[in-house]
């Protein structure tokens, strides 16, 4: 698969980017809001609510590799990427329209269904579209630009759906299935325009000549655990992602209970997306000069400093927070933005050394290492903090609880973005070893190509 330099119209590429609507549009939704409006309005016990997501993560961890797998195996007239983007679309809008637009009572059964098949829906429609986008130049350069787009549109995306809760709260408050149908609506709204700009923007590449050979699900996971250069972005992406959960996890809490300006909770919650939006091209531009892992690092080094410079928030003062708000919000996609722009050439150089093209496999990894990162801030960070003394109905909190809950919100991001920047540390894949790994790709697959022609002829 020949993929020399190709630089894109920015329409084309915002117009590809939109996918990202839909895509991160859902995860703050499910991720913070249902919860709660499943458990107080629709009688889904918390029990049984946290038993079934978590299910439904480790069905996650299972089924992201093994959909990444076969899209790397197809072979169509419509493409390898399109038809599972598509098939995924499909079943996204389905479920999705049980898990807004729930019967009220809402079984547990039929809320088990709908999670995971919106969940299969999910990572049918992102792993192979973020594969396509590793495969849309082979240029290092060109990648990152790629990825600034999505990463743009991926910020906007929860930015344009937590409004819609907080406008709610102010009109009709505790209006639990006005507020999902609004997200609901707004997710669909962005589905079918999104897919139609997507599909149509830019073309597929064609198939490589030889596919990845079918295997059983346990030599995926060894293919994936044996690239070292993977494992190791792999890791510092958990360590992002645990940082920011980290942080979505305590925010309300310490702006309420620590700061005591609950009426600003939302509003700072927002303005970090604001910001966020903004990010992107920043990141980019930093890249050209440093390079994917180096201007990783450097965000990381920057987030270290922003988490550590809470640890001097006051109570009751905002001006501090809110600088500490826009600084994060600035940074908050550095590490996610270069991690993704370095899987494509991590995939190139696998592709070389082994001759099987497993780009989609190689970014299923990323929805691993974000759903165990969500798990592993909600099983750490929450228990610390109230073994810490905290108290999150807001009642008898003591000085003591409280610099608990800022120590941990504090110091646990932290901790996290540095582990994910020292894992980058030395990365060996700079703009010129990719030169040329991309060109011992060229060679190789025009001599496999002619061999196959030779064959043909003969």
């Amino acid at each position: 698969m020949n993929q020399a330099r190709r630089d894109h119209r920015p329409a084309r590429l915002a117009a590809f980017s939109t996918l990202m609507l839909p895509i991160f549009g859902c995860q703050l939704p499910l991720g913070v809001y249902m919860p709660a409006l499943y458990a107080q309005s629709y009688g889904v016990p918390l029990a049984l609510l946290g038993t079934i997501l978590l299910i439904e993560k480790l069905w996650g961890a299972l089924a992201d590799p093994l959909v990444g797998s076969l899209t790397d195996r197809t072979r169509g007239r419509f493409g390898r990427r399109r038809p599972w983007i598509v098939a995924g679309a499909a079943v996204y809008a389905a479920s999705a329209l049980v898990l807004f637009f729930p019967p009220d009572p809402f079984p547990p059964l039929l809320l088990g269904g709908a999670l995971f098949t919106f969940y299969l829906g999910l990572s049918m429609l992102q792993i192979p579209y973020f594969a396509w986008s590793g495969e849309l130049s082979g240029d290092y350069r060109e990648r990152t630009r790629i990825v600034t787009y999505q990463t743009v549109a991926g910020a906007l995306a929860p930015f344009l759906t937590l409004m819609l809760p907080a406008l709610i709260d102010r009109v009709q408050p505790n209006d639990a299935p006005l507020k999902l149908g609004a997200m609901g609506a707004m997710l669909l709204v962005f589905l079918l325009p999104s897919l139609v700009l997507t599909l149509r923007s830019v073309a597929e590449l064609p198939p490589p000549a030889r596919l990845p050979p079918k295997q059983p699900l346990l030599e995926v996971v060894r293919v994936i655990g044996w690239d070292r250069l993977l494992m190791r972005v792999l890791l510092s992406d958990f360590g992002v992602a645990l940082a920011q959960a980290i942080r979505a996890a305590l925010f309300l809490f310490f702006v309420t209970d620590y700061v005591g300006l609950p009426r600003s909770a939302s509003a700072l919650f927002l303005l970090q997306f604001v910001f966020g939006v903004a990010a992107g091209p920043i990141w980019n531009r930093i890249a050209r000069s440093l390079g994917k892992h180096r201007t990783a690092i450097a965000g990381e080094l920057a987030q270290v400093a922003i988490n550590l410079g809470l640890l001097l928030v006051v109570p009751g003062q905002m001006w501090l927070l809110v600088a500490l708000t826009v600084a994060q919000g600035l940074a908050q996609g550095s590490g996610n933005q270069m991690l993704r722009a370095m899987v494509a050439d991590v995939a190139d150089k696998h592709r070389l050394e082994t001759g099987h093209d497993r780009t989609a496999l190689f970014f299923s990894v990323f929805s691993v290492s974000m759903k165990a990162a969500m798990a592993g801030a909600v099983g750490i960070a929450l228990p610390l903090v109230a073994w810490l003394g905290f108290d999150p109905s807001g009642h008898h909190n003591s000085p003591q609880a409280l610099r608990g809950l800022l120590l941990v919100f504090a110091l646990g991001p932290a901790i996290a973005h540095l582990f994910s920047a020292a894992l980058l540390k030395g990365f060996p894949l700079d703009e010129a070893a990719h030169a040329d790994i991309q060109s011992a790709l060229r060679t190789s697959e025009g001599a496999v190509r002619a061999q196959a022609q030779a064959g043909e002829g003969s």
